[in-house]
């Protein structure tokens, strides 16, 4: 269908009422002209379509269907073919359930380990985000339905989500909280992108220019619509004037007359309001033009394909984290399971993404057939009988030889709608792990949660398997994963601090308000603690397995590059224990001595391999220019400054197994305007500065040895002094100390500045 003959077609009025939505959940139809409301529906856990009465969709209890792992659990798998293969059944019951958009996925930096949502987000690396995130979207638009990434940008707490000012530097913007979206723009080109209910920098998001032209279509290219997170549209006309289109929910006309009235009085230009109808226009037509127009039905088959799939996701993604030769369990071991959780396990977030699942597998019944015994130890709603059922559990684990405490978050802990208070376990749940390591027995404790927690008991057990939030098939997968059927395989894709006071969020968090200052920059997660060199809990990218990797033979194709380069980098890694198992290989670039602060190491690389016993396997990986690089607000782009660079291979971002180095010349000059207050090191560092004012300066430092200017009894401390005093002083200084004149240090910086 021709969109622009369409649109030509229309009236004003038609138009407007396209800029929001015809309901809850769908599009505006306009019958005149053959336009069907299109549905849109959250995820990306699942699908939570609800039916009924449009006017109440927000209110309805949606499908039942399979829930798969959250995002922070997928994440932790650091396996892009997977999340793609999810994006693609996704896709695929869009298409059976006739929806047409998925909201999702939700890629928001986990600034701190205490937001409400961070169970949807996927990492505090923007590069891991990024790549995950345009896998996933790859997949869903393989099918033909559009995916909507969320939330567009730095809403990265619950408490004031929707009328918040987030304060961050444009480095920091650029560097950690954009990135993500940019990769996933350029890479997968999603149809739509969600923009948050928040201000950035005083600016609502749904009218920042800056962020919805200048930056996603101008600078990244982005082609699709912009559409608001439900309730997040502010001012029609001023929305429409920065690139936003869609304003979701609809069902109303306040909108539609707001926008008529500004294009009549002139306040908006109605080839806008045609530019947004368009680019709405060819998402839902593409949608359409792409899919079958009578799709078969969800029946039991696709379900239990998806509940399979849900499975493979969870056993893919969970992190062994502690194992003291415990793990995997033996059939002739009594083993006693002790906890709620084992039961009625937690395996999914609260809020906009909770799925309405069909079947969820308890690990108790999945061992069945292993002859263990159970005890409740806890109850998450009521704690008047802890003591009660702590007891309980204590006399039931004389009989074991192991013990396996299922833990973690309640729902009530973390949501969609408010922040945690802090990343400790309900005190019920430790006490009752803490008693249970007094015994003298084996103990494992299985974890349910969507984020970071604190573990004041971790040196008294023996195991730790982190499940997360692992969807309807989470009770299979941590029988299998307890029992050695499968090995895990995950790697932690944020820091478990040990307290939440070590996180540089911690004082900007959530701000006075909900008015957060980004103070912390650049340095989030796994990049504040190895600046600061903190221990922590554990490190971002860890995980354990049941067999050992070794890693030799690193090799890099060049010793030295320009930033116009690409260089390879490999590794060969073997299985040298005694299980079949997966490993992930983990790149990370580091300046050595840069000019400006920049992180200790940067995950710029990761490849999940499988490996069987003694099998081995060449991982290689190219590094390009936006591997060195950093944004720096003068160019107001990346920029990789000349230089040496450590590129380092390893098993997670505390365990680097080899290193090489590569020498980077950087092709592109920094802006600069220099002035008598610039510190002469400065102007140095441009290449004009090093040809009109470096020779001088050489000289300057040459006669001050040759003549002693420094004190002999300092030594090279002395020469140390004299070299910093004269690099670091104003230029204007020179004529200050007679070396020159007023009039000549201004013709010198002429001449720099041309």
């Amino acid at each position: 269908m021709n969109v622009s003959e369409l649109v030509s077609k229309m009236t004003l009025q038609e138009k407007a009422s396209l800029l929001s939505g015809g309901d809850f959940w769908h599009t505006q139809a306009i019958d005149r002209l053959g336009i069907k409301g299109y549905m849109m529906c959250d995820g990306p856990n699942g699908l939570r379509k609800q039916e009924g009465d449009p006017d109440h969709l927000g209110k309805k209890e949606s499908i039942k269907t399979v829930c798969y792992p959250s995002a922070n659990t997928l994440a932790s798998s650091f396996d892009v073919d997977m999340e793609k293969k999810l994006g693609e059944r996704l896709g695929e019951e869009c298409i059976r359930e006739h929806i047409s958009m998925l909201l999702g996925p939700g890629l928001n930096m986990k600034r701190s380990p205490v937001c409400g949502r961070n169970f949807e987000y996927f990492s505090e690396d923007p590069y891991l985000a990024g790549k995950l995130a345009a896998a996933f979207v790859s997949g869903v638009q393989s099918k033909g339905v559009a995916a909507c990434p969320k939330h567009f940008a730095t809403n990265n707490q619950e408490y004031r989500r929707m009328s918040g000012n987030s304060i961050v530097d444009e480095r920091t913007l650029h560097e950690i909280y954009l990135q993500a979206f940019e990769i996933l723009v350029k890479e997968a080109h999603p149809k739509s992108i969600m923009c948050a209910y928040n201000q950035l920098n005083g600016t609502y998001l749904s009218e920042n220019k800056y962020m919805l032209t200048d930056v996603l279509r101008d600078k990244w290219g982005f082609d699709g619509f912009v559409v608001t997170d439900w309730g997040a549209g502010k001012g029609p006309a001023k929305g429409v004037q920065a690139g936003l289109d869609l304003v979701m929910p609809g069902g109303h006309e306040d909108h539609e007359k707001a926008i008529i009235a500004a294009v009549e009085a002139g306040e908006l230009d109605e080839a806008l309001v045609d530019k947004s109808v368009t680019r709405i226009l060819n998402v839902f037509f593409w949608n359409e033009e792409s899919v079958p127009a009578d799709p078969k039905p969800s029946d039991e088959a696709t379900r239990a394909a998806d509940y399979a799939l849900a499975k493979e996701l969870a056993e893919n993604s969970a992190v062994l984290l502690k194992n003291n030769k415990v793990l995997p369990l033996k059939d002739d071991k009594k083993v006693l399971f002790v906890g709620e959780f084992a039961t009625m396990p937690r395996y999914q977030g609260s809020g906009s993404s909770h799925i309405n699942s069909i079947c969820v597998s308890s690990a108790l019944d999945a061992a069945k057939d292993k002859g263990v015994s159970f005890v409740r130890g806890y109850d998450t709603a009521d704690t008047k009988n802890d003591y009660v059922l702590r007891e309980e559990a204590m006399k039931a684990a004389e009989n074991a030889d192991v013990i396996v405490v299922f833990a973690g978050l309640p729902a009530s802990y973390e949501s969609e709608g408010f922040d945690r208070d802090n990343i400790n376990l309900p005190q019920d749940q430790n006490k009752l792990i803490a008693d249970l390591s007094n015994l003298g027995k084996k103990v494992v404790v299985v974890l349910h949660n969507g984020g970071a927690v604190a573990m004041p008991w971790i040196d008294s057990v023996d195991a730790v398997l982190d499940m997360m939030l692992a969807g309807d098939a989470v009770g299979e997968a941590t029988v299998r994963l307890l029992w050695g059927e499968v090995n895990p395989s995950g790697k932690l894709a944020e820091t478990y601090p040990i307290k939440l006071s070590d996180n540089p969020s911690f004082l900007n968090f959530p701000g006075d308000h909900g008015n957060p200052v980004y103070a912390e920059g650049i340095y989030i997660g796994y990049r504040y603690y190895e600046k600061k060199r903190m221990s922590v809990l554990f490190p971002f990218g860890h995980g354990l397995t049941y067999t050992e990797f070794e890693y030799s033979n690193m090799k890099i194709d060049k010793d030295s590059i320009t930033d116009n380069d690409t260089v390879n980098v490999s590794v060969d890694v073997w299985n040298v224990g005694r299980y079949a198992g997966k490993e992930v290989v983990q790149l990370y670039v580091s300046e050595n001595g840069p000019k400006v602060s920049r992180p200790h190491k940067e995950l710029k690389g990761f490849k999940k391999i499988e490996l069987k016993p003694g099998e081995s396997q060449t991982v290689t990986f190219a590094l390009d220019k936006r591997s060195f690089a950093y944004y720096n607000d003068k160019l107001h782009d990346f920029y990789v400054e000349s230089g040496d660079y450590s590129v380092m291979i390893g098993a997670s971002s505390n365990d680097i197994r080899h290193t090489v180095n590569v020498h980077v010349e950087g092709t592109v000059e920094l802006p600069y305007s220099f002035t008598t207050f610039t510190p002469i090191e400065d102007i140095l560092e441009s290449r004009k500065g090093k040809e009109v004012l470096g020779p001088m300066i050489a000289k300057v430092l040459a006669e001050n040895d040759k003549e002693g200017g420094n004190d002999e009894s300092l030594g090279e401390a002395g020469k140390k002094m004299f070299e910093k005093m004269i690099k670091e002083m104003p230029v204007l200084s020179l004529a200050s100390f007679g070396m020159m004149s007023v009039d000549d240090v201004q013709k010198l910086l002429d001449e720099i500045n041309l």
